[in-house]
């Protein structure tokens, strides 16, 4: 709490050097590299009758909470956001936790239920992502540097003695608004003035003709397009030289208790290793889960498979599903 003592404003750096971001949504948190920018900037309240507990408020008012609210299905982390509750609860109360050592400036900022603030990392929607959860690997995640803006004034008999004058500071007795003086008479105008002005007929020589416009075109109208447009596109579309992609490529949904997934596209990287072991931990870095279980679905009947041998020859790429090994689904393939 040493470093937020005397901080009135501060930015917080995670273990990415990016910052703690307030999205112009107002809802949303992520990490952003411009330290410059107000949404990087974030106004410290201490919690009254609570020493060492402080509060985060956005450039847009909003407390920064951790909210109940799962970031993806099947995983542990949950959601940060921006939010204005009409009470303020402790899911808008941070404990900073100092770190030593070679980490003298940096904290992790922990939550009255014992999860720490968490900058992510990886493919999206993971990149640049804030959390809050217990992380059992990547425990740096959980630092954050914590860069000072603005400083609180210094406590004093002087500050406190001009504040209860500011307070008490009333109008002089003598003073008297000022009495509405009479208008003045007004002043001749100039002869220019009171020259007639041109008829509406008339117009300089040297003004352009009038021309007709075209009416405004139908509603749903398209225009042609301009030309050589489609030959620039069609030329422009193809100039990227064609290569050969090194690895396989690894396309991957997170399944829930039952082993069900959601209807989009999930997600997919490019793997260059050559065991089911490494593919593992890729996997565990990519989602940030543990005691996971890679599976594949059946083609006959479209049940989970857990892949336990190795991976197909050729780098033939692969559809799989994880599911955490406490998960029901998880049980049927004992």
């Amino acid at each position: 709490m040493e470093l937020f003592e005397r901080a009135k404003t501060v930015r917080l750096r995670s273990h990415h050097d990016k910052y703690l971001y307030a999205d112009e949504d107002e809802t949303h948190v992520n990490q952003d590299r411009n330290a410059s920018s107000p949404n990087a900037r974030w106004l410290v309240e201490p919690v009254p009758h609570s020493p060492g507990v402080l509060r985060l408020r956005s450039r847009y008012g909003r407390y920064l909470a951790a909210s109940n609210e799962p970031f993806l299905l099947g995983v542990t982390g949950r959601k940060v956001l921006q939010t204005f509750p009409h009470r303020l609860d402790s899911s808008v109360e941070w404990v900073p936790v100092r770190e030593g050592g070679a980490h003298a400036h940096a904290v992790r900022l922990r939550t009255r239920y014992g999860n720490f603030l968490r900058a992510n990392a990886g493919l999206p929607p993971w990149r640049n992502s804030v959390t809050h959860d217990v992380p059992h690997r990547h425990a740096g995640w959980v630092l954050w540097d914590v860069e000072i803006v603005q400083v609180l004034p210094p406590p004093g008999p002087d500050s406190a003695a001009s504040d209860a004058a500011a307070a008490s500071v009333s109008p002089p007795p003598s003073y008297k608004p000022p009495s509405r003086s009479p208008s003045p008479s007004p002043s001749p105008l100039p002869t220019s003035a009171l020259r007639p002005p041109p008829p509406p007929h008339h117009r300089p020589e040297n003004s352009a003709p009038f021309r007709a416009q075209p009416p405004p075109p139908p509603p749903g109208y398209i225009g042609p397009p301009a030309p050589g447009l489609a030959r620039l596109e069609s030329t422009d579309s193809f100039s990227v030289p064609l290569h050969k992609v090194e690895g396989r490529l690894i396309h991957y949904h997170i399944g829930d208790d039952n082993g069900n997934v959601s209807d989009d596209e999930g997600h997919s990287f490019t793997f260059n290793g050559t065991s089911l072991g490494e593919l593992l931990e890729r996997l565990k870095e990519e989602t940030g889960l543990e005691d996971v279980i890679i599976c594949s679905r059946s083609p006959i009947n479209g049940k989970l498979i857990p892949l336990r041998l190795q991976l197909p020859p050729d780098n033939v790429a692969m559809h799989i599903v994880l599911v955490q090994e406490s998960s029901k689904v998880a049980k049927t393939f004992l």
